[in-house]
């Protein structure tokens, strides 16, 4: 697995790639000449990350429960080796989670399986229900991938205490396909007393001159 990364002190980013990219994606897409002023001034150090798409979810001659336990793998990359990484390079304890697209399935889900390590998800324009990947399906390894299986059934005090303490934002257009099930996903949260911003934007918003916005926007908050 690659990954670059930009600034030196501040918070730790952690950006997904979209379905096609990957460790080249952001700063190919000029995001860190986007996120400039917050790198040069020390707010945030920015992550951009590599994916493991093409062995889990888009392999398509795998079975759902082994693509699933492909994801499990990739979430245990970046929590084992990913983030202490990241912590050896810069030792800020807050770290956000974010992405655009199937990015943001990453961020959410990676972050909510691990919300004592995350402080803050960014979910732009994302689809946050993987079983619309997988026919339906959302058993074993695929419900513990997915957020909006496993959420839905999470009742540990710890963990609910634990998401509480999280800032989760999702960002969506209200003309994405994907925006009904924000809002589904957003009320499930908040039925679980988890706090979110649910930030709906006009028309479709889904692509990168939105997802600039977006992310300068959310990065150090969700006004």
């Amino acid at each position: 697995m690659h990954v670059r990364w930009f600034g030196d002190s501040g918070a730790r980013v952690l950006a997904f790639p979209t379905t096609m990219g990957n460790h080249n994606e952001w700063p190919n897409r000029y995001m860190p000449d986007v996120l400039r002023e917050h790198i040069e001034r020390g707010w945030i150090q920015l992550w951009c990350l590599d994916h493991n798409h093409d062995l889990s979810w888009y392999d398509k001659k795998a079975g759902a429960a082994e693509r699933g336990a492909r994801h499990l793998r990739y979430d245990a990359y970046i929590r084992d080796e990913l983030l202490p990484f990241t912590r050896s390079i810069n030792g800020n304890d807050f770290v956000i989670a974010t992405g655009a697209s199937f990015g943001a399935f990453h961020a959410m889900s990676i972050g909510l399986r691990n919300p004592h390590l995350f402080h803050r998800i960014i979910g732009m324009s994302g689809m946050y229900d993987i079983a619309g990947m997988t026919g339906g399906y959302s058993e074993g390894p695929v419900y513990a991938s997915n957020p909006m299986a496993f959420m839905r059934n999470e009742h540990d005090p710890a963990r609910l205490a634990a998401f509480r303490r999280q800032d989760i934002i999702i960002a969506i257009g209200r003309g994405d396909p994907n925006f009904q099930e924000n809002q589904e996903f957003s009320g499930l949260l908040w039925e679980k007393g988890i706090g979110n911003a649910l930030r709906v934007w006009d028309g479709h918003a889904h692509d990168w001159p939105f997802w600039e916005q977006m992310i300068v926007k959310y990065v150090g908050g969700h006004d």
